[in-house]
């Protein structure tokens, strides 16, 4: 199969399918996040009610002995964002590595197909438990277990999709960036809808987890189509013909026999060795792996722990009050950072192999003083440098783009500095730094906070 038999992507349908594959692959946990304040009221409202039985039996006891003391009052909402951050990450960091590993010994099909299938009944279990009552400790660790599985799963999702699309042409990752960053903004979008409807909680969340189950069962259909295609069939071949070619010149090199490469008519010939390692790849992808896991390091070292600290200086007593942190914060940066997403599909600037795209990364550093240095409260030891609310907006604005232009330059070049057999492999890599990223990004954000 050569070039010049090289099929189109008729009506855009792999670059399609893969743009809901990326969204399906972080929309689910966008909604979890956005049902944040749905957990947390019903540990409150769980805590409160435990609370007034255990006094309801005080005073039918009150000859009795005194009871021990009782746990200290919404105990368990006051720590669930952090042992969330702390459920997600950690597995997200762990199975993301695995991944890197696992790939070669089991199927693309069934790390992908079983990763949508197993998140998709963790969601539709988490909306059935909307309806059910539980007692807080019950719906605590329930909460924390489906997280874990969540971003396990999704981890494994992930890396399993950016290796994929390895095998094909190098803007064909831009569809997953730019779905992922759509999760973002469906989700922000979700916040404030929620906001203006003044709906209970709980209606809001069955909602997202509903609507969260439904693009996970397009995100499956759409993989099962994916194989059907001839433009998809195509460079799945690409990547097949080239491991059969170095198992060839393995075999030629047991006898003694030395292959030649495949321009060898025309009187180039070279030896060649044994086929790369993990190692030798990612010696080939370094300085891309390293930069995406700077940029995310920045990015969540701030967003959302400091970011949505920001207090808006003009509102008053103005309805923008309750909408600033939802408006400016996370909309202006999901917007933002899935145009940086998308632009990679027309535009791609440094190239791969030069010395801007890591510059442009270490760069991003600068966002870290300039948001600290915004209305950030409360306070103890930085003073308000850039108070007025337009401040915050801009940097917003320049942090999320940058965010998404530069992760996705390099999540796109990363599985290109290898061969199409090595492109899978490169793009796992390339998924776990993005994750270690991630992972040390909310590290660093309780120091950041610290310090302002």
């Amino acid at each position: 199969m050569t070039t010049s038999h090289q099929p189109r992507d008729r009506y855009k349908a792999v670059w399609l399918i893969f743009f809901i594959l990326g969204l399906g692959t972080l929309l689910p946990w966008n909604f979890f996040m956005t049902a944040t304040m749905y957990f947390t009221n019903r540990l409150e409202k769980s805590q409160n009610k435990s609370l007034d039985t255990a006094e309801l039996g005080k005073d039918i006891q009150a000859s009795a002995t005194p009871a021990a003391p009782l746990p200290e009052k919404n105990s368990l909402s006051a720590i669930f964002n952090n042992v969330m951050t702390l459920c997600a990450m950690l597995p997200l960091l762990f199975f993301t590595c695995l991944n890197s590993f696992l790939h070669q010994r089991i199927p693309q099909s069934i790390r992908i197909l079983g990763s949508l299938v197993a998140i998709l009944l963790v969601f539709m279990i988490t909306a059935i438990l909307v309806k059910v009552e539980l007692d807080a400790l019950s719906f605590f660790i329930i909460t924390m277990i489906k997280i874990v599985l969540i971003n396990s799963f999704g981890a494994i999702l992930q890396g399993s999709l950016f290796g994929l699309a390895g095998l094909l042409p190098t803007s064909y990752t831009t569809p997953i960036m730019s779905g992922q960053g759509l999760a973002g903004f469906f989700a922000s979008v979700a916040m404030i809808c929620a906001i203006a409807s003044g709906s209970e909680l709980s209606e809001s969340a069955f909602g997202y987890f509903i609507t969260a189950c439904v693009v996970i069962i397009l995100a499956i259909v759409c993989y099962l189509v994916l194989p059907r295609l001839e433009f998809y069939r195509y460079y799945q071949q690409l990547k097949l013909e080239g491991v059969r070619e170095q198992e060839t010149k393995l075999d030629l090199i047991s006898k003694g026999e030395e292959p030649r490469t495949r321009n060898e008519d025309s009187g180039a010939s070279a030896p060649t060795t044994n086929s790369p390692s993990v190692k030798v790849i990612f010696k080939n992808i370094s300085v891309l792996a390293f930069s995406v896991c700077f940029i995310f390091t920045v990015t969540i070292g701030i967003f959302p722990a400091v970011t949505a600290e920001v207090k808006s200086t003009i509102a008053g007593t103005s309805a923008w009050k309750d909408y600033f942190i939802p408006v400016s914060c996370f909309l202006t940066f999901n917007i933002f950072d899935w145009l940086g997403r998308s632009l990679t599909a027309i535009f791609m600037w440094p190239e791969k192999d030069s010395r801007w795209l890591p510059s442009l990364a270490v760069a991003r550093l600068l966002f870290v003083p300039l948001l600290l240095l915004c209305n950030v409260q409360p306070r103890r030891y930085l003073t308000v440098v850039f108070e007025h609310d337009a401040w915050y907006i801009i940097f917003m604005a320049a942090f999320a783009f940058s965010n998404g232009y530069l992760a996705s330059l390099c999540m796109c070049f990363g599985p290109k500095k290898v061969t199409p057999a090595e492109a899978e492999t490169a793009g796992a890599i390339m998924a776990f730094f993005l994750c270690l990223g991630l992972a040390l990004g909310a590290i660093f954000s309780f120091l950041f906070r610290i310090i302002v």
